[in-house]
């Protein structure tokens, strides 16, 4: 008998049937060890040594393994084709060593591109020896992502409170996004106004045509900076003569883009079918491992980790092919078409992401895909088979229009693209990022010396814009770009940002939050050279050539290490004041914005003679006043704004309105703890028996800046009404508590699905909750509960998935795995997919036990460390 592995259960479950009986195929389910997270797992001054942990979940899949192999002949390594593949690989045979089970069992490492028969059949023709360069790259970058975690991280709970953890790539990622909000927040927008006429020709043809330049001097786009310019120009164009100075056309080509690698793969699909990058990559998993096709499990796309750009030469045959079949032989290429990878440190032994076979058209498929499965699908069919084709040939052509009178001139343009012959255009276009194409526009025929015929002059304003900020699709081009990370990293890079509130998501666009810039700024200042663009991406070549056979891994971590201990050495004699010194300066954009009135942003609104800073709690950072505690003025880090983009007071106040029963203002203010509304104000006594306004916190995921009169007059509003009991005739009411949303009745609470429900739920769905919760035994949270909003079953381990509300906020179950949402999914948005990586996050880490209320938790005498994460 021969044992195969392989890491997840759909692909040994396809690839038992290609093999046959004379093997047995069993899947690790990814990782069965990792580095424990506690301090010392990795010991520099042990030559690196480091220990390896197999968690409780892998201990049961390693058992049947380990029962396996007792009774199998050979055993086969069949894990993915890359570094973490090669790592997963090396893991299990190095267990099976420790257990004394390979004494005289032969171990091969196989390696295949695609789940098809073909090429599953083709990798077991050709086994290998576990490739140890690979292996020593994997033991490298995991050990500088522990050395860097557990060795920073400390520093960042001591100086920086709040904070919870630093990582090599994610806070360079981080700095990416911080970095842009902060261009944004210096960015200063620049008056310029565009002049266009609609002319005319004899054969009543329109076209627009743009003002170039005026009194023999050439006008770029922002050239014409004021009104009072724009109108002079106005006026000299309205009734001048317009004539045709020449006419330029050029042919052009338009070359096909590569097939997909990881990183454009999650970019497009972004951008076309709005997918976040870890959905793509969950659907691209599905794809990759295999599909029911009429009886037959079979892969419809190849490794979907990759960030190579080029096809092995026997699928070139079948692409070609189809595109003969499907469009003609004007739309095929004397010869296969080749690329390179423009990435810097890209790997260029992985094939790009594929059809196994581009007969299978997406029209044929879709029968036996879900939705974002035969979407995806169909983009990945379209790019490659559009990589093979023929170029667009183009005609790009320019008008140049001298327009005269009232005794000036003006020189104005029209340009326009055509395209003559669409080649690989028929197929596929890419979607283009923050760009627009201004010169798509169909010219009409027209002659130098023509004469044309004014219909309207178009003066508009305008303002440049700041640049915009990242998407996942383009802060993962960015990255990749800059050589920060790799494929299999640039997902779980962004869940992290995500998952510690360092990032949250707004329309698409990724908003640095004040953790983050805290965090950011922090490194900056006294850890500059390891957020460095360039330092992390010469570490991922370090990397690079350690797989490569060039250089020693261990050589590696000594010089990193060195100078890295030498440098967090040094930081342990860093006063909390000087850190907030360097805070205050590096953020001052953001927390001590500009005011209306020129006066200093940082003096104290409240007393008038203290000075804003920086100060920090166990609660996090805040602004406070320097005359404190005389002077108890605080707020948020952020200066809220107003409708109009205007910074609102620096006491953190913005009017929304006034209360049209009390008549008194409603508004918005910030918090030391947050966000909150106020109905009126405070009285001037401070007496305790004083009558304290009306206040409501915001709702989590509701944004202060854009809340409106409406909205915070329901929530102050709270608790509702929703009527009488039919038995006991008792009120039922809804609001807003510490753990949520709720009704309660005679003391009763209920949990609400969200909070918007608060604002509709009706007596009918009221009573039905609370007797929901009469019968679960009367318990809040946990136990016999409400099963929650089905998400539908686990695609793999099979099982109802639900979304459920607990004491700590929403949460996914799968069985005995319950996951926290993020905060930036809501019970109502997280779907299936986020709720099956959340559980599976969740499920490959270590289980630890609850100290008892009152216990000393163990190890607290000798000063155990905090977890990195």
């Amino acid at each position: 008998m021969n044992l195969v592995i392989v890491e997840s259960p759909a692909k040994a479950k396809t690839i038992n049937k290609y093999l046959g009986s004379g093997y047995q195929v069993l899947a690790s389910y990814g990782h069965v060890r990792d580095l424990p997270s506690k301090d010392g797992s990795v010991r520099p001054d042990d030559d690196f040594a480091m220990d390896w942990e197999v968690d409780a979940k892998a201990q049961k899949r390693m058992s049947d393994i380990v029962k396996a192999v007792k009774d199998a002949d050979r055993v086969i390594l069949a894990t993915d084709p890359d570094r973490e593949g090669e790592a997963i690989s090396w893991h299990v045979r190095e267990l099976l060593k420790q257990k004394r089970l390979l004494k005289d069992k032969p171990v091969e490492r196989v390696v295949f591109n695609a789940v098809t028969r073909e090429a599953v059949l083709e990798a077991m023709r050709h086994p290998r020896p576990v490739d140890e360069t690979l292996v020593e790259a994997y033991l490298a970058r995991r050990a500088l992502d522990y050395l860097v975690g557990f060795t920073l991280s400390p520093v960042l709970w001591r100086k920086l409170p709040g904070a919870r953890s630093a990582g090599r790539v994610q806070s360079v990622a981080l700095r990416l996004v911080c970095d842009r909000e902060t261009e944004i927040e210096l960015f200063k927008p620049r008056e310029y106004w565009q002049i266009e006429a609609t002319l005319e020709t004899a054969r009543r043809d329109t076209f627009v045509a743009r003002l170039v330049g005026f009194a023999g001097e050439k006008l770029g786009r922002l050239d014409v900076g004021n009104e009072a310019e724009a109108r002079r120009i106005e006026r000299a164009l309205t009734g001048a003569t317009f004539v045709v100075d020449g006419v330029d056309t050029k042919p052009h080509k338009r070359n096909p883009f590569p097939p997909f690698t990881t990183s454009t793969l999650q970019q497009e699909a972004s951008r076309k079918l709005g997918f976040p990058a870890t959905r793509t990559m969950q659907v691209a998993q599905r794809l990759y491992e295999g599909v029911d096709i009429g009886g037959e499990t079979v892969g419809l796309i190849t490794y979907m980790r990759t960030d190579g750009v080029q096809i092995v030469p026997e699928a070139i045959g079948p692409i070609r092919s189809a595109i003969g079949q499907r469009f003609g032989a004007a739309y095929l290429p004397e010869r296969p078409r080749a690329y390179q990878t423009k990435a810097k440190n890209a790997q260029e032994a992985h094939e790009a992401i594929r059809p196994t076979d581009p007969s299978r058209h997406p029209d044929a498929m879709s029968a036996y895909l879900d939705p974002e499965q035969a979407k995806l699908y169909e983009l990945i069919w379209k790019r490659t088979l559009a990589s093979q084709m023929t170029s667009a040939d183009l005609e790009r052509t320019s008008i140049e229009i001298t327009a005269s009178g009232k005794g000036e001139t003006a020189n104005l343009r029209a340009t326009g693209t055509v395209i003559v012959f669409p080649g690989f255009l028929t197929l596929y276009q890419e979607t283009l990022d923050d760009e627009a194409d201004e010169d798509s526009a169909r010219l009409p025929q027209v002659n130098a010396g023509e004469k044309l015929t004014e219909r309207g002059i178009s003066t508009t304003q305008h303002f440049t814009e700041p640049p915009p900020r990242y998407t996942e699709a383009t802060l993962i081009k960015k990255m990749e770009e800059l050589g920060i990370g790799r494929p299999s990293t640039y997902t779980a890079t962004l869940a992290t940002l995500r998952d510690r509130g360092y990032v949250r998501v707004d329309r698409k666009r990724l908003h640095p939050e004040d953790k983050g810039r805290l965090v950011t700024a922090f490194l900056e200042s006294f850890f500059d050279r390891y957020v460095e663009y360039d330092f992390t991406a010469d570490l991922e070549e370090k990397l690079d050539r350690i797989s490569n056979g060039e250089i020693a891994w261990k050589d590696v971590l000594r010089e990193f290490w060195t100078q890295f201990s030498s440098h967090v050495e040094k930081t342990k004699e860093l006063r909390v004041s000087a850190v907030l010194d360097a805070l205050n300066d590096l953020l001052a954009p953001h927390i001590f914005p500009p005011r209306a009135d020129g006066s200093d942003p940082r003096t104290c609104p409240l007393c008038g003679t203290g000075r804003l800073s920086l100060k920090l709690s166990r609660f996090g950072a805040f602004i406070g006043c320097s005359n404190y505690p005389e002077c108890k003025y605080t707020r948020q880090l952020a200066v809220p704004t107003g409708e109009d983009g205007e910074v609102a007071n620096d006491n953190g106040t913005r009017k929304l309105g006034v209360d049209p029963e009390t008549g008194l203002d409603v508004t918005v203010r910030n918090g030391r703890f947050g966000y909150y509304l106020q109905l009126g104000e405070a009285p001037e006594g401070k007496g305790k028996d004083a009558e304290k306004p009306k206040r409501a916190s915001i709702p989590k995921g509701w944004d202060p800046q854009t809340i409106d009169l409406d909205a915070a007059l329901a929530l102050l509003a709270l608790p509702r009404l929703i009527g009488l009991h039919p038995e006991t005739g008792k009120e039922i009411t809804a609001g807003i508590g510490r753990y949520g949303p709720f009704v309660l009745h005679d003391g009763k609470f209920a949990n609400l699905d969200s909070v918007e429900e608060v604002f509709s739920v009706g007596i009918n769905r009221a009573v039905s909750l609370l007797a929901e919760k009469a019968a679960s035994g009367g318990r809040r949270f946990g136990g016999n509960a409400q099963p929650g909003r089905s998400l539908g079953d686990h695609p793999t381990l099979g099982g109802a998935i639900t979304v459920r509300s607990g004491r700590y906020g929403p949460y996914v179950n799968h069985g005995k795995i319950n996951a926290t949402l993020p905060r930036t999914m809501t019970t109502d948005s997280v779907t299936l997919a986020e709720a099956v990586e959340l559980i599976a996050r969740k499920a490959d880490q270590p289980a630890t036990a609850k100290p008892k209320r009152g216990a000393k938790p163990k190890g607290a005498a000798r000063g155990t460390k905090k977890k990195a994460g």
